[in-house]
């Protein structure tokens, strides 16, 4: 039997994805099991596997997670992802709960109608260049160090490097005005486990397409 952990979802980013990277970033190999279609996840729910009937789920230390932040706690506490204290922890989480929210806002992108695309980016453009990057640009600036949070690489280094390629995906020029964010991206894709997932052929999942949308829903029975 593996001793890889095991996550189970389907096979696009959603809410997994950050799970994806954090274990990327902490060189630790994974196994995936996709959901392929509706009955794929009844008959995981019909198991008793999924504690609150939702996906994502990681088998990891014989223990079956549920729960994005729960996940992603334990695998960066696991790893040494999470900083060296508790205030370091805290600020850590908050930076990490900031940019969920941001990643919300991206994820949701895909799934809006044609005629409500545009002006659903150019609010989600907004928030990000107006709410989110000034915060994150301040922290480099007012921390001097090439890490957000105490000297040491941090999950929250891992969502932020995350945020920012998802965020140039929908806005090539997004990061125009952060000169310090756009040396974070290039000082943390350079991170030799980074580096190796951004490479062709990794786990990372590329943008849902318009072609798969009517999967991923029926799978979730969105909209039914």
């Amino acid at each position: 039997m593996s001793g890889k952990p095991k996550l189970h979802y389907f096979n696009g980013r959603g809410r997994m994805e950050s799970i994806r990277w954090l274990l990327a970033a902490a060189g630790v190999e994974f196994d995936e099991c996709f959901l392929e279609t509706r009955d794929d996840l009844l008959k995981l729910q019909e198991s008793g596997a999924l504690l609150f009937q939702q996906v994502p789920m990681v088998e990891i230390d014989g223990m079956k997670l549920v729960q994005t932040r729960a996940i992603g706690s334990y695998i960066a506490a696991k790893y040494n992802l999470y900083g060296k204290d508790l205030k370091e922890r805290a600020l850590i989480d908050m930076y990490v709960e900031a940019l969920t929210d941001l990643d919300e806002l991206l994820m949701h992108y895909a799934f809006q109608p044609a005629d409500k695309k545009e002006q659903y980016l150019a609010n989600t453009v907004d928030k990000a260049t107006n709410r989110y990057f000034p915060v994150f640009e301040k922290v480099l600036k007012d921390h001097g160090q090439d890490f957000l949070v105490g000297n040491q690489f941090s999950r929250a280094d891992v969502r932020l490097l995350e945020t920012l390629l998802m965020a140039e995906e929908c806005k090539p020029d997004i990061l125009a005005k952060f000169p310090l964010l756009q040396s974070f991206k290039a000082r943390i894709s350079n991170v030799p486990t980074i580096k190796k997932f951004l490479q062709p052929g990794s786990q990372r999942k590329p943008p849902l397409q318009e072609k798969d949308l009517p999967k991923v829903m029926k799978i979730f029975n969105i909209g039914q």
